[in-house]
């Protein structure tokens, strides 16, 4: 499914208006009964249900008054509350006024709201749509506060008032909903943080624009959903052998941290690869080879200190050659003079894809150009913390964590074409961009899986894919996907306080049963 902007959606108005000839007051009365249907269904009209729509003087406002109108019609008690002058209504607020009028239906131009508005009722949230893009003045904070202590339940048009469309920003204060109801495309507000936590429950309703406009190529977000990674992940043929699936290099761990290198390698056999191998410094060979089973070895030139060396790079291109299909570097290998130069000789002459995590990506933020010459596609996968580091290195300008969350698309997309390489950034939600602007948003995963290690599970979940045939782009989207939805099966069985790294891997199973059986 498509998501987007405030831009894109006045785009999508706009055409449907003037190029389709659907004229504006009909996709008003389309989404006012869209969102009365919803109320209609989430509160039935029993005996003294009351409603309150709280509406503002924009387009917004018109579909609430619509919604009230239409529940009255139903048997509710409606009552509406404008937060403006009738003077400031817009045209098609104005007609729509003017109809609800008509109706009988009490309408009060008021800048407050009482308790009694409140009292036993359900809110309609129609003060503000997808156009809003400063913050909310101290009356409106306090309004929002008002309906947020009441305890009643909110239905919000569109998008809960003062939410960013754009960004998920709470614009100084915003409308709590229980459920949104939202029209012909979610917008990114509605998953980007803050605002996802907003939003209640979110329902998307066609009020009746062309399919083929919201669906166009032109919109370049995407909800990463089953229905997507279905058509990747796909049952294997019964004439097959090991060698079909790939063989992923993992290079990995140092001394205090070898888990981050198992936990990678683990993952990467339980997400398909046909073999593993898995190479760290010399020096911790024993203790690697005494957790392992499935996973083969390939023992690296030491530093001295239990890190790699950047000679190791002659072994590791010796042996790819010809006979891996795909490299992970990163996790647990520190950083270190050698690991900078071991990363970026990597980059220039590695004959397969590259996925680069965690310490691989922290030492390539030092001469992060060097991607501008790489031998072959590169995934990097980092956290927000590494993004700002990295990005602040990049853009030779600070970066903090709380910037990279406040621009999740926007940093994701400018360094993926800086660079033509794939940024997952990891988080809430895990954003995926693609040299050529398409963006996915994560819909999968808990607060559970905030905890050690579910990176370095990720990271051998894509070069797993990615070594079966995957392209750059499927294996990241799918990577994720999966990752989020085993940590949701995972959170299922143990509860989001006690999940584990190594419970997402126990439930790769089931993530990909899930999705092989749809």
């Amino acid at each position: 499914m498509k998501i987007v902007n405030s831009h894109e959606m006045r785009k999508i108005d706009r055409l449907t208006i003037e190029g389709y000839g659907v004229p504006s007051l009909v996709l008003m009365e389309r989404a006012g009964l869209a969102v009365a249907a919803k109320v209609k269904e989430l509160f039935p009209p029993l005996p003294h249900q009351k409603i309150t729509v709280i509406a503002g003087s924009g387009n917004n406002g018109g579909d609430g008054l619509v919604v009230a109108r239409i529940l009255q019609n139903w048997g509710y008690g409606v009552k509406v509350l404008i937060l403006a002058e009738k003077n400031a209504l817009s045209p098609d607020c104005a007609v729509q006024y003017q109809i609800t009028s008509h109706f009988g239906i009490k309408v009060e131009f008021t800048p407050t709201i009482s308790n009694a508005d409140l009292h036993n009722a359900v809110v309609i949230d129609a003060i503000f749509g997808t156009g809003i893009n400063k913050p909310v003045n101290a009356n409106l904070i306090k309004i929002f506060n008002q309906i947020k202590s009441s305890g009643i339940s909110v239905v919000s048009v569109d998008i809960p008032s003062g939410i960013s469309s754009d960004t998920g920003e709470v614009l100084g204060g915003a409308i709590k909903a229980d459920y949104t109801v939202t029209f012909g495309l979610p917008k990114m507000g509605h998953f980007l943080y803050p605002g996802a936590g907003y939003a209640g429950r979110l329902f998307v309703e066609n009020i009746g624009f062309d399919s083929r406009i919201l669906q166009s190529e032109d919109l370049k977000v995407d909800l990463i959903q089953k229905d997507i990674i279905s058509g990747m992940i796909t049952p294997r043929q019964k004439y097959s052998h090991k060698g079909d699936y790939g063989h992923v290099l993992i290079i990995a761990g140092s001394k205090g941290k070898t888990g981050a290198a198992l936990l990678s390698a683990k993952a990467c056999l339980r997400s398909g690869a046909g073999l593993v191998t898995l190479g760290v410094p010399e020096s911790l060979i024993d203790i690697i080879q005494g957790r392992i089973t499935e996973e083969m070895t390939l023992p690296l030139e030491d530093s001295g200190k239990g890190t790699l060396s950047s000679n190791a790079i002659d072994e590791i291109l010796s042996f790819a050659s010809g006979k891996i299909d795909a490299i992970a570097v990163g996790p647990g290998i520190g950083v270190t003079d050698d690991t900078q130069k071991l990363i970026a000789k990597l980059i220039k002459n590695s004959p397969v894809p590259l996925v680069i995590d965690a310490d691989g990506i922290n030492s390539l933020s030092a001469n992060a150009d060097i991607l501008l010459r790489a031998k072959s596609a590169v995934i990097i996968t980092p956290h927000p913390g590494e993004m700002a580091r990295f990005y602040s290195s990049v853009f030779k300008q600070e970066y903090k964590t709380v910037d990279i969350e406040r621009n999740r698309i926007g940093v994701s997309k400018n360094l993926s074409s800086e660079y033509n390489i794939y940024v997952v950034l990891k988080g809430v939600p895990s954003i995926i961009a693609s040299p050529n602007g398409d963006v996915f948003i994560n819909s999968t995963g808990n607060p559970g899986m905030a905890t050690a290690g579910t990176g370095d599970v990720l990271t051998g979940i894509i070069a797993s894919l990615l070594g079966q045939g995957l392209t750059p782009l499927n294996a990241s989207v799918s990577g994720v996907y999966i990752h989020g939805l085993a940590g949701d099966f995972a959170s299922a069985n143990k509860g989001q306080y006690c999940l584990l790294a190594l419970d997402i891997i126990d439930c790769l199973s089931d993530a990909f049963n899930s999705i092989l059986n749809e």
